[in-house]
């Protein structure tokens, strides 16, 4: 479908998206470098990017129970106002070197993201069934901007103001401040009444669906993998391996364009191959990064392997979000994208936390294949699932 198809709102929400993920990026850049100057021990030098995503993840499903009570746009705006206070903080935090002010940022910071993380599925809800791939995909386009906005800030605003890396924050500010207006001008739209009344199954009902346990894991493991290489590797290559900001910022920059940049083609690519061969390609693009990240560690091997990492993640998450829909009813909407997102940020936290304690105690190297048997995992539970789609005589989706 072309992209003239899609409604106002989904171009609005990816503008949105474009700037409140160019936050979460300085994040990744900022929180491991900054994180490292002022923990008290090596390995929590990941704690802050930890901290922000596990707040995500004990977020998500209060904020997805307030959009369905309240709609979705009061949430979005009351979740940037707090992104606004977040970078504040952040900022003081910074100007006083204060290692627990960062990490209460951070929280703060996780909270929102926990709101901004819902514009795909109000993007999916903008439109027909047939369009929600393209939908998911073209929100998802706003990261390319964030790809070059978020770097370029984070590094710009290092030593813009006082202290190192409290211009950085106090842009941050600025960006939230411009999300929340933004939010101003999106669809006020509130749950309907069959959304609110119908029949809701429980969680061990859901679960028994192969296809929502696929969408489910696609997600999971494809953010989880990802944010354990990702949050590892600016500390490893600028840290451990003595790697300039410059070039720890361009293979960041890199890996957040390669996340983004195949959605001008991954959405079209669900709909006419099917998801299961989508996130085939997502499982091959990782096995790759594993196997190039092991082989040395010149900029050109972070480079190749963030890379393919991003277009892995990509491939894995947007098949793991359009297969969603496919899975409840509309009274159960809200229930299953808060368990999607609360595991999805949850094992994505736990990656982050990892991370850094791995990176320190066990090595690049053992971080790397500590990732192979959860790609493993995920390619028997893609069996698993085409299996019996087979069995029950499916199409294949």
């Amino acid at each position: 479908m072309a992209f003239s198809a899609l409604p106002r709102a989904v171009w609005l929400y990816t503008l949105i998206q474009s700037l409140a993920v160019s936050v979460g990026t300085m994040m990744v850049i900022v929180g491991g470098v900054l994180g490292a100057a002022l923990a008290p021990e090596p390995a929590y030098a990941t704690l802050p990017v930890a901290v922000m995503i596990s707040g995500t993840a004990l977020s998500v499903l209060p904020i997805t129970r307030l959009m369905r009570r309240f709609g979705r746009r009061p949430i979005f705006f009351a979740v940037t106002v707090v992104a606004v206070f977040a970078s504040l903080l952040a900022a003081q935090a910074a100007s006083d070197l204060s290692f627990a002010l960062f990490c209460t940022a951070a929280l703060g910071f996780g909270c929102a993201l926990a709101g901004i993380q819902q514009l795909r599925f109000a993007a999916m809800e903008a439109v027909s069934i047939d369009l929600m791939p393209k939908a998911a995909s073209t929100v998802l386009l706003g990261g390319l901007a964030a790809a070059i906005i978020g770097p370029e800030l984070a590094t710009s605003g290092r030593d813009l103001i006082g202290a190192e890396f409290v211009g950085t924050f106090l842009l941050m500010a600025g960006i939230c401040g411009v999300c929340t207006l933004l939010f101003l001008f999106t669809p006020t739209s509130r749950a309907q009444a069959s959304e609110i009344s119908g029949d809701v199954r429980s969680l061990r009902d859901m679960i028994r669906s192969p296809t929502l346990v696929m969408a489910i894991v696609a997600a999971v493991g494809g953010y989880g993998l990802m944010s354990f290489i990702m949050t590892a590797t600016p500390v490893h290559m600028h840290v451990y391996e003595g790697h300039s900001l410059d070039h720890t910022k361009l293979v960041i920059q890199s890996h957040v364009l390669a996340m983004f940049l195949p959605s001008f083609f991954s959405g079209w690519l669900i709909s006419r191959w099917g998801a299961a061969k989508v996130i085939r390609l997502g499982l091959l693009a990782y096995a790759l990064t594993v196997i190039l990240a092991l082989t040395g560690s010149a900029i050109l091997n972070y480079w190749t392997a963030l890379v393919l990492l991003g277009i892995g993640w990509n491939f894995l998450f947007l098949a793991g979000t359009t297969l969603l829909p496919t899975t409840y009813a509309p009274a159960e909407r809200f229930k299953v994208q808060g368990l999607n997102e609360m595991l999805v940020f949850g094992f994505q936290a736990t990656a982050a936390l990892s991370a850094g304690a791995v990176l320190h105690w066990l090595g690049w190297q053992n971080l790397l294949l500590a990732c192979i048997p959860l790609i493993l995992s995920l390619v028997l539970t893609l069996i698993w699932w085409q299996k019996s789609q087979d069995a029950t005589g499916s199409t294949r989706v």
